[in-house]
C-alpha cells in the first residue's frame, strides 16, 4: 500500500490496496453493511496550497454510501494513512439531492417492471412479450410531483429485442413509461399515453446485410516511431518536449490533468470535464423529463473502455490502467483506460522568401494526446486532451454510438429510419480549469473586436480595434459566446510581464455554439444553470468541484455555480477557477443511423503574450532528404 513514507506525490493514481483499505475502514466503523453499496468513490485531493508546498500529504478518499433497503445515504471521507473515518454526514435528500444511480439498482429493473400488471398489460396490448423487452432506466429529474419528494426514483422506457444479438435501440416501444421507486423496488406509475407501431427495421450495424459490401480499396496506414516515443512517464508524471504534467482518473470526471507547465512555467493546476448534461427537446407526456447528467447522476467514467491498439489508439502507445471501486467497495481495475501517444499534426510554421534571401524553412507540428473513451447507455464519448509544441492546450470531445430512438418522428424528432425517430437534444459539457498562469494570482479579461465608426481618424471605414473588458467579480464573469465580435477570454497574470512589458496570459477560445435551450422556467434549466453560460469565473475554494453541485441526482437546482457566485467574490488578481460550458445541439440525420459517425466539440487554450516570441523556433527540421534535413 502507498504510505506517507513511500509516496512520491500527493496526486498519485489510486491503487487497489488503497481501495481495499477504505473498504476495511468503513466496514470496521459499521458503515458498510450487507445492504450498503458504494454510490461514489474517488480520491479526495488535498487543497491546492498543500500540494504546491510539496511533500507528502494525508491520503484520503471520498465514498458516498447508499443503503439499498432504506434509501439512506452518507457522504464519508476516509484516511488510508491513518486508517480512520475522517468525516461522515448523512444526506438529506430533499435538501441535498440523491447519490448517483448505481448498477445494483439498474440490474433488477426488468424484474420490477414485469411484476407490475400495468406494465405487462400495456405490453400485451401492443402484442409484445415482456420477456423480449429490455428496460432502459434513466434518472428521474425533479418535477412538480410532491409525492416524489425525498424518494429515490428512476423512470424507464422499453425497447424490444429480437434475439440475443439484436440491438434493441432500433425497436422503441413508444408512448409508454414507468416511474419506479428504487428503494421499495416497486412501480409507482405507468403512463400509457399512446400505442405507436414498434419499428421492425434492423439496427444491427455489425451485420453484413446492413453494412453492405466492404470498402476494400483502403490500404493500411501504419504509424511508426523507429527511435521510440518522445515522452517519458514516471508514475503518473509525463514529460514531453517542454511540457510537464501529471494525470489522474476518477469515476465521475474520468481523466484529469494536473500541474500542467511549459518550460518550467505553470499554466493550469487542474483540468477536467466536471459535468455534462444531455437535455432532450420532446415535450411528449412520456418524454418531457428526459435529461441526464452523465457525470453527476451516473458516474459515467466507471464504465470506461479498455482501449485496444490499432482500434482506439494508433502508434507507439503508452497505456495506463485505472483503479476504481465497484458497488461493493472492492477494487476494479480498468485495463488500458488511458491512452497516451504522439501524433503528427501538419505544419507548425513555414516561410519561403522568394524576394530577398531565398530561404525556405518548414517545421512539423505534433501533439501529445491523452485520452479515454466511455460508453454510457446508447452513446459513446471520447475525451482527448492535446498538448502542442507551441504551448497550445486543447480539449476535443467526441460523441458517437447510437442516437436515442423513439417511435414518433415529428416536430421534435428526426426520422432516421422507417418509423424510427431520434429526438432533438444537446450535449453540454462543463470544463473546470483551475488556472495558474505563471502563478496563482490570475485575472480574466473579455477580449473582442470593436468596429470603429467612420469619421475622423477612420475616413475609409476599415478600422477595427481590440476591446478589453476586465471581469472583476463573479457576477461580471458570467458570459456567453459571441462569434460576431470574435469574443475570447484571456486569463492573465498582472504580476508577470513578457519582454515587451505585456501581461502574460492564456486565451480561452470557444467554439461559439448554443448554450442550454430549455425555457428559463424549466426544471432542467434550474438544475443545469451552469449550461446557461459559456464562462463562469469563481474564486478558488477547495470544496467547489462540480458545477451543478455534489449531488445532482434529484436535486431541485440552485446548487453549484449559481450558489457559489451569489457571494459575488472578487476574482481580479486572485486564485481563480475558470468554468467553460461547450457542446453540440443535435438534430439527428439519417447518416447518424444505425451508428453515428463521430461528432466533435471542444475548446482551445492558447498562449497570448506568455512567451517573448514563437516558442517553437527550436523545433528541429524533419530528418528527411526531401525537407533538407539530412538522411
Amino acid at each position: 500500500m502507498t504510505t506517507l513514507e513511500n509516496r512520491t506525490h500527493a496526486l498519485e493514481m489510486t491503487t487497489e490496496a488503497e481501495v481495499r483499505t477504505v473498504r476495511e475502514v468503513l466496514t470496521g466503523a459499521g458503515l458498510l453493511t450487507d445492504s450498503v453499496r458504494y454510490a461514489f468513490f474517488a480520491p479526495e485531493e488535498p487543497p491546492k496550497d498543500e500540494v504546491l508546498a510539496g511533500g507528502p500529504t494525508d491520503r484520503r478518499f471520498r465514498a458516498v454510501l447508499l443503503d439499498l433497503n432504506t434509501g439512506r445515504s452518507w457522504d464519508t471521507v476516509v484516511s488510508t494513512d491513518a486508517r480512520e473515518v475522517v468525516s461522515s454526514r448523512e444526506l438529506d435528500p430533499p435538501r441535498d439531492g440523491q447519490p448517483p444511480i448505481i448498477d445494483s439498482e439498474f440490474e433488477p429493473m426488468e424484474d420490477i417492471l414485469n411484476a407490475d400488471p400495468r406494465w405487462t398489460d400495456a405490453l400485451a396490448a401492443r402484442g409484445i412479450d415482456p420477456a423480449s423487452v429490455r428496460a432502459v432506466p434513466l434518472s428521474a429529474g425533479v418535477y412538480d410531483y410532491p409525492e416524489e419528494t425525498g424518494r429515490r426514483l428512476a423512470r424507464a422506457f422499453a425497447f424490444r429485442q429480437d434475439g440475443p444479438d439484436d440491438h434493441p435501440w432500433a425497436h422503441p416501444v413508444d408512448g409508454l413509461v414507468a416511474y419506479v421507486d428504487l428503494t421499495a423496488r416497486t412501480v409507482d406509475k405507468v403512463i400509457d399515453h399512446q400505442q405507436v407501431p414498434v419499428p421492425d427495421g434492423s439496427g444491427n450495424f455489425q451485420d453484413p446485410d446492413v453494412q453492405g459490401p466492404p470498402l476494400d480499396s483502403l490500404k493500411p496506414i501504419e504509424i511508426t516511431q523507429p527511435e521510440g516515443r518522445s515522452f517519458t512517464v514516471e508514475g503518473n508524471r509525463v514529460r514531453w518536449g517542454k511540457w510537464d504534467l501529471r494525470y489522474g482518473f476518477n469515476e465521475r470526471e474520468g481523466l484529469t490533468l494536473h500541474q500542467i507547465s511549459f518550460d518550467g512555467r505553470p499554466i493550469v493546476y487542474r483540468a477536467s470535464v466536471a459535468e455534462m448534461v444531455v437535455p432532450y427537446a420532446d415535450p411528449a407526456p412520456v418524454r418531457f423529463w428526459q435529461n441526464y447528467f452523465d457525470c453527476g447522476e451516473y458516474m459515467f467514467a466507471r464504465y470506461a473502455d479498455s482501449l485496444t491498439l490499432g482500434c482506439d489508439c494508433l502508434g507507439d502507445i503508452h497505456y495506463t490502467d485505472a483503479t476504481i471501486a465497484d458497488d461493493f467497495g472492492n477494487p476494479r481495475t480498468i485495463e488500458n483506460a488511458i491512452c497516451m501517444h504522439e501524433e503528427d499534426y501538419g505544419v507548425l510554421w513555414k516561410h519561403t522568401d522568394v524576394f530577398f534571401t531565398q530561404a525556405s524553412e518548414v517545421r512539423r507540428q505534433r501533439r501529445l494526446v491523452l485520452s479515454f473513451f466511455v460508453p454510457i447507455g446508447n452513446y459513446d464519448y471520447g475525451f482527448y486532451w492535446y498538448l502542442y509544441l507551441d504551448g497550445t492546450i486543447q480539449l476535443e470531445c467526441k460523441a458517437t454510438g447510437i442516437v436515442f430512438a423513439s417511435g414518433t418522428p415529428g416536430e421534435y424528432a428526426s426520422e432516421v429510419a422507417p418509423g424510427v425517430g431520434a429526438p432533438y437534444h444537446q450535449h453540454l459539457f462543463c470544463a473546470r480549469l483551475d488556472m495558474t498562469v505563471d502563478g496563482v494570482r490570475n485575472a480574466v479579461e473579455e477580449v473582442e473586436a470593436e468596429r470603429v465608426p467612420m469619421g475622423e481618424g477612420n475616413l475609409y471605414g476599415n478600422a477595427f480595434r481590440k476591446k478589453v473588458t476586465p471581469l472583476t467579480t463573479e457576477s461580471e464573469a458570467q458570459r456567453v459566446n459571441d462569434g460576431s465580435v470574435v469574443r475570447t477570454w484571456h486569463v492573465v497574470n498582472r504580476d508577470k510581464q513578457n519582454a515587451l512589458g505585456q501581461n502574460v496570459g492564456y486565451a480561452l477560445i470557444p467554439e461559439n455554439k448554443a448554450t442550454l435551450l430549455a425555457d428559463e422556467n424549466s426544471s432542467i434549466r434550474g438544475r443545469a444553470t451552469f449550461a446557461t453560460r459559456n464562462l463562469w469565473v469563481t474564486r478558488y475554494e477547495h470544496s467547489e468541484r462540480y458545477p451543478a453541485g455534489d449531488f445532482v441526482n434529484q436535486n431541485a437546482g440552485g446548487a453549484g455555480l449559481p450558489a457559489w457566485t451569489a457571494a459575488d467574490r472578487d476574482v481580479d488578481g486572485e486564485d481563480i477557477v475558470v468554468w467553460h460550458t461547450f457542446g453540440t445541439t443535435h438534430f439527428p440525420r439519417t447518416e447518424d443511423w444505425p451508428v453515428m459517425p463521430v461528432d466533435y466539440t471542444g475548446f482551445t487554450l492558447k498562449p497570448v503574450n506568455f512567451f517573448d516570441r514563437n516558442p517553437a523556433l527550436d523545433v528541429p527540421p524533419t530528418r528527411s532528404a526531401h525537407c533538407g534535413g539530412g538522411e
